[in-house]
């Protein structure tokens, strides 16, 4: 089985489409672009990272470029997962959004997110190395954060307003919390600190049009493979404020002849995939140096 991967926004660094630029697939960063009223070729190759950071240009330039690479790449696959903003990207490339919805749902999203990280400021943190016995006890004793991602074993994100994280932070060595670190991101994303976005992004995903699709995708919400003709407005919904499953996405998946491609930027998800499934092959297509390594089906 050949799994598509489409990473989050936390992959994004600056410059990051400056190597795609001649390339023929550079025309869906236009496409994107004409649909969002953004010079998408600028702000993947020249934006400073003060204004690609900030959330509305973060999702949407990841977004962007996952699609490019994905047409570059011309894979065919047998199901697709995506990581918080990436299952956004799986859903185009399993043809379940087009790319107009998806480029609208995106942008809806993302300035929802960013509004409500000024109403609400948090942030993020990756805890590494910590046992599940020990990220619960901290937990219970900071009961303003919560998970936001399961990324893989030993690598969890927390999400909570900036007073709690600091105050986690200050009290990690006597939790046992041995590398606790902040993650440049702007809010708390997938925590209930994102509540007052829902309601925007609801109503875009109730007006968009989800199609059965070509392959599954892999709902983060619930670690489980649907197709487009699940009630995928209500799973990207409860995904705002949900924790994003991706350890146990990759973990259900059935069989052993697991390989996986990573159509986006920063080989993010190539490293966790690594840390979930030794086993299994896995390769970035993050440049167009990428391309001639091929991939294997």
């Amino acid at each position: 089985m050949l799994v598509a991967l489409f990473p989050g926004q936390g992959s994004l660094r600056p410059g990051m489409g400056t190597a795609w630029l001649e390339h023929p697939s550079s025309a869906v960063l236009d496409q994107i672009g004409g649909y969002a009223g953004i010079d998408l070729r600028r702000l993947t190759t020249e934006a400073p990272l003060e204004e690609l950071v900030r959330t509305d240009n973060a999702q949407l330039a990841t977004f962007a470029l996952s699609m490019m690479i994905a047409d570059a790449a011309g894979v065919e696959a047998d199901l697709a997962i995506g990581h918080s903003l990436g299952e956004y990207s799986a859903l185009v490339f399993a043809d379940i959004l087009s790319l107009e919805e998806g480029t609208h749902l995106v942008m809806e999203r993302g300035q929802a997110m960013a509004q409500a990280s000024i109403e609400q400021p948090g942030s993020l943190v990756a805890v590494l190395g910590a046992t599940p016995e020990i990220l619960r006890a901290a937990l219970a004793a900071h009961p303003g954060i919560v998970v936001a991602n399961e990324n893989a074993p030993g690598q969890t994100v927390l999400a909570g307003s900036l007073v709690d994280l600091e105050a986690l932070r200050a009290d990690a060595k006597a939790l046992g919390l041995r590398k606790v670190v902040p993650l440049e991101v702007g809010g708390a994303f997938h925590s209930p600190l994102m509540a007052s976005a829902g309601p925007r992004l609801r109503a875009a995903l109730e007006s968009a049009t989800f199609h059965l699709g070509r392959i599954p995708v892999v709902a983060n919400i619930d670690a489980l493979a649907h197709t487009g003709s699940h009630d995928w407005a209500t799973l990207l919904s409860e995904q705002l404020t949900g924790t994003v499953r991706f350890a146990s996405s990759v973990g259900n998946l059935p069989g052993d002849d697991l390989h996986f491609v990573e159509l986006g930027p920063g080989g993010v998800l190539a490293g966790l995939i690594k840390r979930i499934v030794p086993e299994a092959s896995c390769r970035s297509i993050g440049e167009p140096a990428d391309l001639s390594e091929g991939v294997q089906t």
